[in-house]
């Protein structure tokens, strides 16, 4: 599937720096993997230090480059605060790493994000910078990539959130539900000013009951749907139904109901326990 693909996308970047610049930048680029993981809940994941085998020929540059390169790894993970093991022999040909290794729902582990050091191929390329002292001194690089492989990280969070999405993250955050043909002019119209605020939402148009409106929508996975009924209209209101926040529900104003879920989406909230009879 997603997690094993012939070919992938990866965020990868690259960073040149100096030498003293380089614990900071590993910090930084720790800390920024920490920080996605924490914002997706995904904090079932343990820490590799992936180090070369001293005995192996498959890595390339000097051993003293190696040497500070696993340093300032070590140094790095240490201040992260988490625990750590190293590993000998899985590092890449060019330089040593820390990878983030996820446990998925049923326990497999993924190398997700990685952090790499890299002395040797600005030395292979001839890269250089002009220092304060007007010389040319040659950069360290660092490689990273918080997500890793984009295909398994999407396949991982899938099945992390079992397709239950936080509304931030939902590819449809609302669906606005009338409970008759009559009121779909009115769902336009609600439709319309929560695409204004940058929600995602649409209208279940179809004919049919309410409650075949909302089996489907709790099907697909829709964390909120807003029932129209006559009532709703002439009070001005929608009532709200959720499937990942218990505490919002009820009839209540659409600005009110906008404001709830732009501070939903603008706080990056994740799910709360799902209603057992809504958890489609």
């Amino acid at each position: 599937g997603m997690t094993r693909v012939r070919g992938f996308t990866q965020d990868d970047a690259h960073l040149f720096l100096r030498e003293d610049q380089l614990q900071n930048e590993i910090q930084g680029c720790l800390g920024l993997v920490k920080l996605v993981f924490s914002i997706l809940g995904m904090d079932d994941y343990r820490v590799r230090v992936s180090l070369r085998d001293s005995e192996s020929d498959k890595y390339v540059g000097d051993p003293a480059a190696w040497d500070k390169a696993e340093a300032a790894l070590r140094e790095a993970v240490k201040a992260l605060g988490v625990d750590y093991v190293e590993e000998i022999g899985e590092a890449a040909f060019y330089g040593p790493k820390i990878d983030f290794v996820v446990k998925d729902v049923i326990g497999r582990e993924w190398q997700l994000g990685t952090v790499q050091v890299d002395y040797n191929l600005p030395e292979r390329f001839d890269l250089a910078y002009v220092g304060s002292d007007n010389k040319d001194h040659r950069p360290v690089m660092i490689h990273r990539a918080p997500f890793g492989s984009m295909e398994r990280f999407v396949g991982v969070l899938i099945e992390h959130f079992a397709g239950n999405f936080p509304t931030w993250l939902a590819p449809e955050q609302v669906r606005i539900l009338p409970m008759n043909d009559d009121l779909l002019s009115h769902a336009g119209e609600i439709l319309a000013k929560l695409k204004v605020v940058g929600l995602r939402a649409s209208v279940d148009r179809q004919s049919g009951k309410l409650g075949a409106k909302i089996r489907k929508a709790e099907t697909d996975k829709v964390p909120h749907m807003l029932v129209l009924g006559q009532r709703e209209v002439d009070e001005g209101k929608v009532s709200v139904r959720s499937r990942v926040n218990p505490d919002f529900a009820g009839p209540m104003t659409l600005d009110e109901c906008i404001a709830k879920l732009r501070e939903e989406v603008d706080a990056k909230a994740l799910p709360q326990q799902l209603h057992p009879e809504q958890d489609g």
